[in-house]
């Protein structure tokens, strides 16, 4: 009779109190609005709900794809750059999710410089890169569409190129409109900005959430666990952006909380996150395969070893969401 009340006990632990998975995922970067759905789906339980232990891995100088395909980590947090990169030069991933529904990307010039009223105008002006192969097939792309000649002068500066456009020393660059747009408003600068899908650049979804095909073979479950509690996470954010940018200022030692909370806005307000009807999540197979084309057919995708590339015909094999129906 005693042991009655004990039995009773065990059953009635919660899910989150029973034995857990461990799994991991490679960040792209620092933590930052992107990231947003993994912190709440961590901190307000919903991997506990789903039998999970989540860890995130802090980014490093090995980039996420490289740590999820040398089997580091059981999922990567990836941009389609560098996703269809390492697809393309033989990485064994495969791409579950996109976090957001559409660019937010932009190419941005100080509103003051009066010579800059359009792509075409780009032409022998100084833009401030970070040294890809994407920069230059976008860009050019933009100035043809427009008219112009794809002539511009290229000073590689990293994250230092937004204070060098703002003191006026290079002409343009190219910015995350939900993270770095939302800095210079807030930094009371005047500046005005280019759509890449309005000159001749596929419009693309960003953000890819990936596996390795192993994996995915052996542990289609826990995937779908995983991924459907970080749709949770990602699709409260979106509902709650200013909650959920408290939760991510208090997980990490962010300078600027104001800017944290102004990029949930924008991301909330511009739809990126949850658009529409659109499962949160969900990747576009038209959009998908558009920008796997562009990125193909502009020299920017390479083989093993850097071998040039021609177009597949199909990528539909680069990404899978069974996990969905799972």
């Amino acid at each position: 009779m005693k042991l009655l009340p004990i039995l009773a006990t065990c059953l009635a632990l919660p899910v989150a109190a029973q034995a857990q998975e461990s799994v991991t995922i490679a960040l792209d970067w620092t933590l930052n609005t992107n990231h947003i759905g993994l912190v709440v789906a961590q901190e307000k339980g919903f991997y506990a709900e789903a039998g999970l232990e989540v860890e995130l891995l802090p980014y490093s100088d090995s980039a996420s794809t490289a740590v999820l395909a040398a089997g580091a980590a059981d999922f990567a947090y990836m941009t389609s750059l560098g996703f269809m990169s390492a697809k393309a030069a033989g990485a064994d991933i495969v791409a579950l999710w996109a976090s957001m529904q559409r660019e937010n990307g932009r190419l941005v010039y100080n509103a003051s410089n009066t010579e800059i009223t359009r792509p075409a105008d780009l032409e022998g002006k100084i833009y401030a890169g970070f040294g890809s192969a994407w920069e230059d097939a976008l860009i050019s792309t933009m100035i043809e569409a427009d008219g112009g000649t794809a002539e511009y002068d290229t000073v590689t500066m990293g994250t230092g190129a937004y204070e060098a456009l703002a003191s006026g020393a290079v002409d343009f660059t190219l910015e995350v409109a939900t993270w770095e747009g939302v800095n210079g408003e807030l930094l009371g600068r005047e500046q005005k900005h280019f759509t890449y899908a309005d000159y001749g650049v596929p419009d693309q979804q960003n953000g890819y959430i990936g596996t390795t095909s192993a994996m995915l073979a052996e542990s289609l479950e826990q995937i779908a666990a995983f991924m459907k509690a970080t749709q949770q996470g990602y699709a409260w954010a979106a509902d709650h952006p200013a909650e959920a940018a408290d939760i991510l200022i208090g997980t990490g030692d962010f300078q600027n909380p104001e800017l944290v909370r102004a990029s949930m806005a924008a991301l909330a307000e511009g739809a990126y996150i949850k658009s529409g009807t659109i499962p949160v999540g969900k990747i576009d197979p038209e959009r998908f395969s558009g920008m796997a084309r562009f990125l193909f057919d502009s020299g920017v995708l390479k083989g093993p070893g850097g071998a040039a590339l021609t177009w597949p015909g199909d990528v539909s094999s680069w990404y899978d969401q069974g996990w969905m129906t799972k």
